[in-house]
């Protein structure tokens, strides 16, 4: 049961028309967004940073973006934006290999040292403390550039938020989410938890 249930899709109609960004990402509204606009400014103030944060500047693809929101979520341990990050990585065109053997990215032939760099990047930043040193900084700047280093912490923070946000609140995942979680994640133990 989730702390503060979510209201209908319905229920602002600028969250709503905002909303339909995440019908592409992900095939539905998420009910954390449907929560957030018990606030509207809050919701509709998540939704525009959403969509500036994943806008692609550079070479950081939508799909690589949806992975390192997974490494982050993984770390934090929320399950709701698990299952939430890996559908939208299966969404944005990642391949079936990389969906397969996420929790291997470090060995697997499946992602370049390049892709390796950004997802260790994820993790160091996501632990407490803060990992982000600067064998990390030395192996990014191999690969990646300036601004494309801030698209990458820019999404890591937005799953900050999110790891926080739906942890606490206990939100419920919704079904394609679920979906999602189990076909990649479950072999691994990924289960709904308390977001049910």
């Amino acid at each position: 049961m989730p702390l503060v249930t979510p209201l209908s899709a319905d229920h602002d109609p600028e969250t709503r028309e905002l909303a339909e960004f995440f019908n592409e990402t992900l095939g539905f509204c998420p009910n954390s967004v449907l929560t957030m606009q018990r606030r509207p400014a809050i919701s509709k103030a998540f939704i525009n940073l959403n969509k500036a944060v994943m806008a692609n500047e550079g070479r950081v693809t939508s799909a690589l973006k949806r992975m390192i929101a997974w490494v982050s979520s993984n770390a934090t341990g929320c399950r709701y934006c698990q299952a939430h990050a890996i559908r939208a990585a299966e969404r944005y065109g990642a391949e079936q290999e990389q969906l397969d053997n996420i929790w291997e990215y470090k060995t697997h032939s499946a992602f370049s040292d390049a892709e390796r760099a950004a997802l260790d990047f994820s993790l160091a930043a996501s632990l407490i403390p803060n990992a982000v040193d600067d064998t990390i900084k030395t192996e990014l700047y191999k690969y990646w550039d300036e601004g494309e280093i801030v698209e990458m912490l820019g999404v890591i923070s937005l799953f900050g938020y999110l790891n926080r946000w739906n942890d606490s609140m206990g939100t419920m995942v919704e079904e394609g989410a679920i979906e999602s979680g189990e076909q990649y994640l479950g072999k691994h133990g990924w289960e709904k938890g308390k977001h049910v």
